[in-house]
């Protein structure tokens, strides 16, 4: 299985984004798809994970209402909508996959894809 992380790119603050995080080597991938994210200067960080059965698990915080997961099972895509961003936000975001269940450890995941930058800014 491989991960292909897409969709970052330069926002301003308040706007929203859409990441993706494309499977292929599945042919239906069900798998725990979790989103981390590194900013500048800091170490890698959770976001949010969507599981096997979807169900979501936040690693945000008090943030968690900006944040949302999706799985679209026929493109083998999971997404990460973004909303009201910040430039706290600023980061590289990543994917990556374990089996069943979620982890806020990136360790846990096998499988990792390559990240996608996002930089908000005015």
């Amino acid at each position: 299985v491989q991960l292909q992380a897409s969709g970052g790119g330069l926002a301003q603050p308040g706007d929203s984004l859409r990441l993706s995080c494309a499977s292929s080597g599945l042919t239906r991938d069900t798998g725990a798809i979790g989103w981390f994210r590194q900013a500048p200067g800091k170490g890698r960080e959770a976001v949010i994970c969507i599981n096997s059965n979807n169900i979501v698990s936040y690693y945000v915080g008090s943030e968690k209402d900006r944040f949302s997961i999706s799985r679209d099972n026929a493109k083998n895509t999971v997404y990460l909508q973004v909303n009201s961003l910040k430039p706290e936000d600023t980061a590289v975001y990543y994917c990556a996959r374990r089996s069943y269940l979620c982890s806020p450890d990136l360790i846990a995941y096998p499988v990792r894809g390559q990240g996608t930058q996002v930089t908000v800014s005015s």
